[in-house]
């Protein structure tokens, strides 16, 4: 399944659709949603800025989620049934790359799991999957979970990359906490004003943040980043 043909239904819109209208982005079809393919100032100007600097984007549509259970090790243990890596030896606030299996063993897709650093969250695992995937992971998933493991999906957070050599400095002027984040950890905690969940995390090859917001609060995030 192409990403530009992943959904027959009318295409759906981030909550930053409106921003990338305003700044000029030329939006196209892709995964099911409405999503900027570039800005005013051309693709290979903002490649090369995010490698010189640093680049904000916005993967909204991407699926996030909650996997819960009693504990993390029954949590573990039920995500390392359909996943080919060891969650079980995840630290609190550690993240990690997988791939999401099939019964036959083959790829459905990838997705990122990070365990929660508090320990009334300890039997929580947050998922990150594709957009074009994440009907098909979701179902994929509950469909496998023991009686004491839900899957919760979280349609109502928003998702930003921030990804650059430079980004460490923008987010240390609105968070205490993420210039502290070594490559692949997460915590929760303040940007500017508002909650988010922070990951120094990202597929540009740059260093970089993904942060997890309320869609209500992410054109303000955005705009402040």
């Amino acid at each position: 399944m192409n990403a530009d043909t992943a959904s027959d239904g009318p295409l759906q819109r981030t909550p930053l659709y409106e921003l990338h209208v305003s700044l000029g982005a030329k939006m196209v079809p892709f995964a099911g949603y409405e999503m900027p393919v570039q800005y005013p100032l051309g693709i290979l100007k903002e490649h090369l800025h995010t490698r010189a600097c640093a680049g904000l984007f916005d993967v909204s549509h991407m699926g996030q989620a909650f996997l819960i259970g009693p504990d993390h090790e029954t949590t573990a243990a039920a995500l390392e049934a359909l996943v080919p890596a060891d969650i079980a030896n995840l630290k609190p606030g550690q993240q990690r790359y997988s791939q999401l299996l099939n019964d036959d063993g083959g790829i459905i897709d990838d997705l990122m799991v990070t365990r929660s650093q508090s320990a009334d969250d300890d039997g929580s695992l947050m998922l990150v999957v594709n957009a074009s995937r994440k009907e098909v992971d979701y179902a994929h998933i509950a469909a496998r979970l023991p009686d004491d493991v839900r899957l919760e999906p979280m349609p109502q957070r928003a998702l930003l990359a921030l990804q650059g050599p430079t980004a460490k400095d923008v987010m240390a002027k609105l968070s205490d906490v993420a210039a502290g984040l070594p490559f692949m950890g997460a915590s929760s905690g303040k940007v500017g004003e508002f909650d988010c969940h922070i990951s120094r995390s990202g597929y540009t090859g740059e260093d970089g943040f993904e942060i997890s917001v309320a869609a209500g609060k992410v054109e303000k995030l955005a705009r402040s980043l």
